[in-house]
């Protein structure tokens, strides 16, 4: 079984207090991965609350951004149009990481009784902070399972600081394809 993990694919990241030209460009090839994934689908939504300010990451990166209930914080429409018919799970994450993954992973893997997950692939925003974070921490819970990042479906805050990030996994052996 194959898992994708579609990691904050958010109005805010795209068009929102966050987006960049980056973002918009990879909806449609992230929508068409999904519509064309037959396992299980993982989407991870970047969840802050009106006293986001006050937090670590807030006094950090002070731009309120992901507000709960918020049109920033929506899945993307395009994104949330592929998602429809298929078998997912939404995670709400209060961090660059997601701490629930791994339970969901376990959970998965429960399910599949004899099976098991054979390869995690994961695409989404931005590379070079949430897509890093939970490839890596995936690659530490599951360390014999592939995981797989498509470049061509990931965006990074800037183009330099994607391609560092991209750097950075393939030297804790994520596997980096569509560069």
């Amino acid at each position: 079984m194959k898992v994708l993990v579609v990691v904050d694919m958010q109005n805010d990241f795209i068009t929102g207090a966050l987006g960049t030209k980056e973002a918009v460009a990879i909806v449609p090839k992230v929508a068409e991965k999904i519509k064309s994934h037959d396992g299980i689908i993982i989407v991870t939504q970047d969840t802050h609350h009106e006293n986001y300010l006050e937090t670590q990451e807030g006094k950090n990166l002070p731009v309120k951004h992901c507000i709960k209930g918020t049109d920033g914080w929506k899945i993307n429409d395009s994104v949330a149009e592929a998602l429809k018919g298929k078998n997912y799970y939404t995670v709400e994450k209060v961090t660059f990481g997601s701490e629930h993954l791994p339970d969901i992973y376990k959970a998965i893997n429960d399910k599949l009784n004899d099976d098991h997950i054979e390869e995690i692939e994961m695409c989404g925003i931005c590379t070079d902070i949430c897509v890093i974070s939970n490839a890596l921490l995936t690659k530490a819970f599951l360390p014999e399972v592939p995981v797989v990042v498509d470049a061509s479906c990931c965006a990074g805050v800037t183009p330099d600081s994607h391609k560092n990030a991209l750097e950075a996994m393939k030297m804790c052996q994520v596997k980096v394809v569509n560069e």
